[in-house]
């Protein structure tokens, strides 16, 4: 099966993505990850991209397409894909549908974890992790038994990312509405569209996920 996770930055289509790793042996296939592995191993394409990104230009679309591309036929046909971070734009969306038709592959699904934006700004600015391990924390939601301290490793160092502020998260959310959930209806009249409550708990979402894809 072949899906693409679709949220604002901060919905948890990361987390979700790792449980769907995990829980159905999928692959995901995150542009970020993609573009610093193949820089990182000096590919064509990833020398290509990372000449494009010292000179400060944008990564076009054409080097996304081809590192999807190199990524899907280095997988077993049986292995579903996880589409987090493209397709963003209509063209990208059409240009994935070549890809997929190349490969064999078609689009099963197109799931949206939908969020409140001020719930969201919420969920963004409040939380930080352990310096050491990595543990997420909420200033509301989670806080470490003994203040201070890290549940998991005991360590008392922690640290926010700097663009979890109120400002990043509308303009991330401003942004999304505008470039990203406009290939929404390039998918709506296919029937594989489905919404889930990006702001219930991880495991209600998870469930419903699950249950979309039990549909499909």
């Amino acid at each position: 099966m072949n899906i693409i996770l679709l949220g604002p930055p901060g919905a948890g289509k990361g987390t979700q993505a790792n449980l769907l790793v995990d829980n159905h042996g999928m692959r995901q296939l995150s542009t970020g990850d993609m573009l610093r592995a193949a820089v990182k191993a000096q590919t064509p394409v990833g020398l290509e991209a990372k000449a494009v990104m010292e000179r400060g230009e944008l990564v076009s679309d054409e080097i996304v397409s081809a590192l999807i591309d190199a990524e899907l036929n280095a997988m077993d046909a049986e292995t579903g894909a996880i589409f987090d971070g493209f397709p963003r734009t209509a063209p990208q969306a059409a240009m994935l549908e070549e890809i997929l038709a190349k490969h064999d592959r078609k689009l099963d699904l197109v799931v949206e974890l939908v969020v409140d934006e001020d719930a969201l700004v919420d969920r963004v600015t409040g939380r930080y992790t352990c310096a050491n391990c990595g543990e997420g924390y909420h200033d509301r939601h989670k806080q470490p038994a003994v203040e201070g301290v890290c549940d998991k490793c005991g360590s008392t160092e922690f640290k926010r990312r700097k663009d979890d502020t109120e400002e990043t998260v509308r303009m991330r959310m401003k942004e999304y509405r505008a470039k990203t959930a406009p290939i929404l209806p390039v998918y709506e009249p296919r029937g594989i569209v489905h919404r889930v409550d990006g702001m219930a708990s991880i495991d209600e979402v998870t469930s419903a996920i699950e249950k979309v894809l039990a549909s499909a």
